[in-house]
């Protein structure tokens, strides 16, 4: 059976220490815990995928070690297709370390390694997938020309394309707007692709305007804490504010908030009841430590009453 979603994109191992605040330049903090988890924006969108009600695919990368093996394990735990993760011999899994406070807040460097290496020949040969899908979910910490073939493909097929514009190192070229369906950038995404400064709803209506006035279909700008504002193909602009949840780590709450958004939207939701479901899987994970180890399963939202 071909997989609704296909996700194309990072697989890392996380580093993660819990400590008292974020250090400052040049100073050593002793640190509460260290664990070693799976991580990375396309894994925990995959992970996210799965466990929240879609039948998925990935696309990536990893290095002939035990991290990649750890990490396809646990997607074939959650019952992501793996057919298309190919294995760079001579090349580590990428990794990252995460720092995260007693304030959820989080502070990451990434070495992507093996999937930096996740090239437009490699997506190429996976093509069927991408042309079965009825979405196709991206992020930028691989290669730009990778993305960049991906949602043409995708596009060109059929498919919904998804791009969650993280980490965003430089601008989108202007003619990769018309091939995005759903752009999910956070605040400081969206201020570097629109140019409007968002600090205030007002400006992240604006910015999810101009980003929309650019060629993408349906722009969801994600606040944080103060929720979301979403500006869709439909003419609707809109705010959806925010479960009030006590935060214990943000990491990956965007991640889990585009899984829950797309598994939503497989399922024949709408729009706004995609963004709902997505807003609840991601209250619900920051009250949980880590990053794939808090993503929640469909049967934990329906519970919550999403």
């Amino acid at each position: 059976m071909s997989a609704e979603v296909v996700v194309v994109g990072s697989l890392g191992m996380d580093f993660v220490f819990r400590v008292p605040r974020l250090p400052r330049i040049g100073e050593t903090l002793h640190g509460r815990t260290f664990s070693i988890v799976p991580g990375s924006k396309g894994g925990n969108q995959t992970v996210a995928l799965a466990r929240l009600g879609a039948q998925v695919a990935m696309i990536a990368c990893v290095g002939n070690d035990d991290n990649g093996r750890v990490l396809r394990a646990g997607l074939e735990g959650d019952g992501v297709d793996c057919r298309a993760i190919e294995i760079i011999a001579d090349e580590t899994t990428g990794v990252a370390m995460v720092a995260v406070d007693d304030n959820g807040r989080n502070a990451i460097i990434i070495v992507p390694a093996a999937y930096g290496r996740l090239s437009p020949d490699i997506v190429a040969q996976h093509a069927d997938l991408i042309d079965a899908a009825q979405f196709v979910v991206c992020q930028m910490e691989v290669p730009a020309n990778t993305v960049e073939w991906t949602i043409r493909r995708a596009h060109k097929s059929g498919a919904k394309t998804i791009l969650n514009p993280a980490p965003i190192l430089e601008p989108l070229p202007a003619d990769w707007f018309g091939a995005i369906d759903y752009l999910i950038p956070n605040e400081v995404e969206a201020e570097f692709l629109s140019g409007v400064t968002v600090d205030s709803l007002d400006s992240a209506q604006a910015a999810a305007r101009r980003l929309r006035e650019a060629g993408a279909a349906n722009v969801l700008v994600t606040l944080g804490a103060r929720g979301l504002f979403a500006a869709t193909e439909d003419g609707v602009e809109r705010h959806y504010p925010a479960k009030e949840v006590t935060a214990v780590d943000t990491t990956a709450a965007g991640d889990v908030f585009v899984g829950g958004f797309v598994a939503s939207l497989a399922r024949g939701r709408s729009v706004a009841d995609a963004i709902g479901f997505g807003q609840a899987a991601a209250a619900l994970s920051v009250t949980r430590h880590g990053a794939q180890t808090s993503i929640p399963r469909h049967e934990d939202i329906i519970q919550e009453g999403a």
